[in-house]
């Protein structure tokens, strides 16, 4: 059989077909690619030391935006802290092949996908996972790697305890140093102190990734937010309600806008906004 008879013997059917299982061997092939480089990079590195099983029921929330390089390593870090039932990942319509690796991910039993139809936003995915959580505390991670899951553990032990309903986990607290540009720590300053004039807290890091709550806070107020305005906003709404934010410091490594950083000027300026807007306004 020739060549060009071949080709006409295969139907639009089956090249689908092909198309498709082409995708999912990829897709299990990466995953099982960046597995294998997380577990050699957590063998190698110092020992971490290990955090009792919690008795609550955590959901960790990733909201997830291109993040194909990192998402499997950071999903395997924060299930080797072990602390979650379960990690609900929100894709915002990641257009680099993310969501091929997540199709994958969600087949796993302590893992459930959600996924938008159009990108809107990282307030918008965390208040869809933040809906579909099913746990007493919920705690949002980056999809990328500049937080350190290592650290969840630590965050959650004050709520463990009662000792407080809200934590935030700080970049700044105790060294400042190890985020190394001067300018997004000089950003990150002023629109902290912004926001603690208006809501009375005392945070040094108010913008910051790791925010852990119970149930209780977050059903007490709307997220409105669905960009990064979603940072000063859900602040400003948990000290109306009267909750103090414990700080705790963590681990950071900072990312560059050339490695895939997100955030910039105009989410600076909009964060401002809503420093006014929430902080001085009213409503839940």
């Amino acid at each position: 059989m020739s060549k060009t008879s071949l080709k006409q013997t295969i139907t639009p059917t089956e090249a689908t077909r092909d198309a498709v299982y082409i995708e999912q061997m990829e897709a299990r092939l990466a995953i099982a690619e960046q597995t294998l480089s997380v577990v050699r990079e957590m063998d190698a590195a110092a020992p971490v030391e290990p955090c009792k099983r919690t008795a609550l029921a955590v959901s960790v929330v990733i909201p997830v935006y291109n993040e194909r390089d990192t998402i499997v390593e950071i999903v395997r870090r924060v299930q080797a802290v072990g602390i979650h039932q379960e990690i609900i990942i929100v894709d915002d319509f990641s257009v680099d092949g993310t969501r091929q690796l997540l199709l994958e991910l969600d087949r796993e039993p302590d893992i459930r996908v959600l996924m938008h139809g159009y990108n809107r936003g990282k307030g918008a995915a965390l208040r869809t996972g933040f809906a579909d959580a099913r746990g007493e505390v919920i705690m949002v991670q980056d999809a990328d790697l500049e937080y350190d899951p290592n650290d969840l553990a630590r965050l959650l032990e004050p709520i463990e305890r009662g000792e407080a309903d809200v934590v935030y986990g700080s970049r700044f607290l105790e060294n400042a140093a190890q985020d190394p540009s001067r300018v997004h720590r000089l950003g990150n300053w002023l629109l902290t102190v912004a926001s603690n004039i208006t809501t009375g807290q005392r945070l040094t890091d108010m913008e910051t990734c790791y925010k852990v709550f119970r149930r209780e806070a977050l059903d007490a107020i709307d997220i409105e937010e669905n960009r990064f305005g979603f940072e000063p906003e859900i602040t400003a709404k948990l000290a109306r309600q009267g909750y103090h934010i414990l700080e705790l410091p963590i681990r950071y490594e900072y990312r560059s806008y050339e490695e895939g950083k997100k955030i910039g000027l105009r989410d600076a300026a909009r964060a401002l906004w809503c420093i006014g807007k929430y902080g001085w306004g009213r409503g839940r």
